[in-house]
């Protein structure tokens, strides 16, 4: 009796071995067969510096949350919807594969943490409560991605998903997902400097690593952008690196294994810093014009999206540099038993990258309200006609509606020559206006009325 127990134990062992080791070289296979594709580009004008493969369709993975945090600081700098909004999530978004921050179903999150899971964690829940609680369902925000894709330039692009799994139609390029990375870093500055955080707080206590935390500890002057990892995809990275006055920014799809993406990552970043001219002025992509009709409206009550194939051999964790597939025993305990957890804590302030060169003193915000200068309105310059001040007052008014638009307009003459700008502004929002006008070399000064 105990020779046969002894039997049966050695034939489960084995066949869990044999299975394992089954499991293992499919998803080798399955990796190893992902397409190569490279882009260096020079930040500061947009320039392609070395391509390979640059404008092949091919599977993003996470580098689609590139996208999906774009839009959402797009709703949010729209007034769309507060960083502090609590989001309800969904059954179908706490069901995500991993990598992913365990959501509750029915539980009530902030924004601000989402974004962060998502940019930091490469979450898939919080990615797709992210946009159910932007358009409503996944459907309707990957339509907004795809208009906002568009407008950037992004002509390989098609996105199905705000995560990046697998999924039959969801392809970018290398080339686009760099010129999505150049967007990031350019439109919204305030907000850049979240993805090259080593480690963030997602509330309840509760802190995540980075995935590319690895490249950013390596690699001199990075600090950003995303990671990426499917059978399909491959090992993939958007990077960027800032080096004296030259900002180089890297996509690699295709990976091997993290390592060695990174090292390719690493090996392109320096060979764009020596091809990259000296001096180069400064030509930041413009904001993606999306028409409002193509934004949906909020909805943080949504308890349910349409139903999604969810394919096992897309269930993996990203980790650091090794970014290795969760085992086995992980993804079927992740499938069962999601574990929830509660999101309470603030999110840290966002501080602006300095990058920007008005011709007036350039404004700097100094964080937290509390160390801030004085300020309630904004000067633009100055101006040789009453009729060219306030030409441009009208231009600011436009671009910048969402924060000047209760703001008292002044023109007065001095010396010869009109000065022009906004007054009756909080403090907030005149730095946060400049900070935005100056990230589109505009000139900005915040100022102090009375």
């Amino acid at each position: 009796m105990f020779r046969l127990l002894r039997l049966v134990a050695k034939s489960f062992f084995l066949t869990i071995t044999v299975f394992s080791i089954l499991f293992v070289m499919s998803t080798y296979h399955s990796v190893s067969a992902a397409t190569y594709a490279a882009v260096v580009m020079d930040a500061r004008n947009g320039k392609i510096l070395h391509s390979e493969n640059a404008n092949l369709r091919l599977h993003p993975a996470s580098l689609t949350k590139m996208m999906t945090i774009y839009v959402a600081i797009q709703a949010v700098e729209n007034g769309e919807i507060g960083l502090d909004t609590r989001v309800k999530i969904s059954k179908f978004a706490a069901s995500e594969a991993p990598s992913k921050i365990h959501l509750k179903p029915g539980s009530r999150v902030k924004l601000r943490y989402l974004i962060r899971a998502a940019a930091v964690r490469s979450a898939n829940d919080a990615a797709t409560a992210i946009a159910e609680a932007i358009s409503g369902s996944e459907k309707a925000f990957a339509a907004r991605m795809n208009h906002t894709a568009r407008a950037m330039g992004m002509s390989q692009t098609t996105f199905k998903n705000a995560h990046g799994l697998t999924q039959k139609g969801h392809l970018s390029s290398a080339q686009d997902m760099t010129i999505l990375g150049r967007h990031v870093i350019y439109n919204y500055p305030e907000y850049y400097h979240l993805f090259s955080k080593l480690r963030a707080d997602i509330g309840g206590g509760k802190k995540v690593k980075n995935t590319n935390r690895n490249f950013l500890r390596q690699s001199a002057g990075a600090d950003g952008i995303k990671t990426g990892f499917t059978n399909a995809a491959g090992f993939c990275l958007t990077a960027s690196a800032k080096r004296g006055d030259k900002r180089i920014i890297v996509t690699v799809f295709g990976g091997r294994s993290g390592a060695s993406r990174n090292a390719q990552v690493a090996k392109l970043m320096d060979r764009g810093f020596k091809m990259a001219e000296n001096h180069v002025a400064l030509k930041p992509p413009s904001m993606p014009r999306i028409p409002f009709a193509q934004m949906t409206r909020v909805d943080t009550n949504v308890d349910s999206a349409p139903g999604r194939l969810r394919r096992p051999e897309t269930v993996y964790e990203e980790r650091g540099s090794s970014d290795a597939p969760l085992s086995l025993v992980d993804q079927v305990a992740a499938a069962i038993s999601p574990a929830p957890k509660r999101e309470t804590k603030e999110l840290e302030k966002l501080k602006p990258l300095e990058w920007a060169r008005p011709k007036l003193r350039p404004h700097q915000d100094h964080g937290a309200m509390g160390d801030r200068q004085p300020a309630d309105g904004i000067l633009l310059g100055t101006f040789a006609t009453q009729w060219e001040a306030n030409r441009r007052l009208t231009e600011v008014m436009v671009m910048e509606f969402v924060t000047l638009s209760l703001a008292k307009k002044f023109i007065r003459q001095k010396g010869g020559v009109f000065e022009a700008g906004f007054t009756e502004l909080t403090a907030n929002d005149s730095h946060r206006a400049c900070t935005r006008l100056s990230a589109r070399r505009v000139d900005c000064q915040t100022i102090v009325s009375k």
